[in-house]
């Protein structure tokens, strides 16, 4: 592999944009291609982005030997075929969240990348953030002593729309697949991704999708997650950790820029740092450099045992999707 790390993005959506603007921030990544349904549409997304390459399917992307890994960006409901083929073609993945619709999906997904010995992980940027490190490193030094309650919420305001992604159930839509996940992922950061008991309660809408939801999760030593998640109300964006011996506070923490730890008498650590989809990439190149098939960071099983933890969810609130 050369100095340079040649990305491809498969899908040319918002989020693709999103991911390949930030990564002119990290040394070394190169936005090299894109795919998309249509090569119109790929070559105005290489044009914006000052991608040398366009194509106008998935597969040729696929096939360019030059990419080094490719960022899986298209809608949740096509991530596991997508994904397959990426493996299947010895490509390196990262997967935007959600991993995939259910749990089956991604036990299919991780037994391709083990069979092919390819690398693969989810894209769950907030996990790589500077802030969100550095509230792991304030828990393993027990700066707020056992953590046993959060509270963490991702909601926000959609206009309905029957067809969008966001409300239409043959793209996997709800407020739980697309941000729910951000608090879900969070608590199992902070607890373990094992919960022993999920209690959940749910709005579904018109077109059959969660609208709201409310989650419990408790965890073995009483430790408990109070979540919140929806797409018709806009809410607070904001971790709260207390633990007994102090708090932590990360406000609009998936996308995190700050955190504040309180302890006692004294006063609140105040602690800042940028925020980027640079930082998974960062881990990708890393893990693929180093010959990893998977992130330490990011485990394939902790991706597992959330998509896991989702489905008992949409079990309590009645909650499938035609695909499945």
């Amino acid at each position: 592999m050369s100095e340079q790390f040649r990305w491809g993005i498969l899908g040319a959506g918002s989020i693709a944009r999103k991911f390949s603007g930030d990564l002119k921030r990290l040394p070394g990544a190169v936005c090299y291609a894109v795919a998309s349904r249509t090569l119109e549409k790929a070559r105005e997304f290489a044009d914006e982005f000052g991608m040398p390459v366009a194509y106008g399917s998935y597969q040729a992307l696929i096939d360019d030997p030059k990419v080094d890994a490719i960022y899986v960006a298209t809608p949740h409901s096509f991530h596991m075929e997508h994904t397959m083929a990426c493996l299947k073609g010895g490509k390196p993945v990262l997967c935007e969240k959600p991993f995939a619709i259910n749990a089956a999906q991604a036990q299919a997904m991780i037994d391709t990348s083990r069979t092919h010995k390819v690398f693969l992980m989810e894209a769950m940027w907030s996990r790589f953030l500077p802030v969100n490190l550095q509230v792991r490193q304030w828990l393993s030094e027990n700066r707020i002593g056992t953590p046993l309650f959060l509270m963490a919420d991702f909601g926000f305001r959609a206009q309905p729309n029957p067809e969008s992604r966001l409300f239409n159930p043959q793209l996997g839509g709800g407020g739980l697949l697309d941000v729910g996940i951000y608090p879900i992922s969070y608590a199992a950061m902070v607890f373990g991704h094992t919960p022993t008991q999920i209690q959940a309660s749910a709005w579904l809408g018109s077109t059959g999708v969660d609208e709201q939801a409310a989650m419990i999760l408790t965890h073995a030593n009483g430790a408990q997650a109070l979540l919140r998640t929806g797409i018709r109300v806009s809410t607070e964006q904001t971790v709260r950790i207390e633990g007994t011996q102090g708090v932590i506070v990360v406000p609009n923490f998936w996308h995190a820029t700050e955190a504040f730890l309180y302890t006692g008498d004294a006063s609140p650590v105040h602690f800042t740092a940028e925020s980027g989809y640079h930082f998974e990439a960062a881990e990708v190149m890393h893990c693929v450099r180093a010959g990893k098939l998977e992130s330490d960071a990011l485990p394939l099983d902790e991706t597992l045992a959330i998509m896991r933890t989702m489905d008992e969810i949409r079990t309590q609130i009645q909650l499938t999707y035609p695909m499945e």
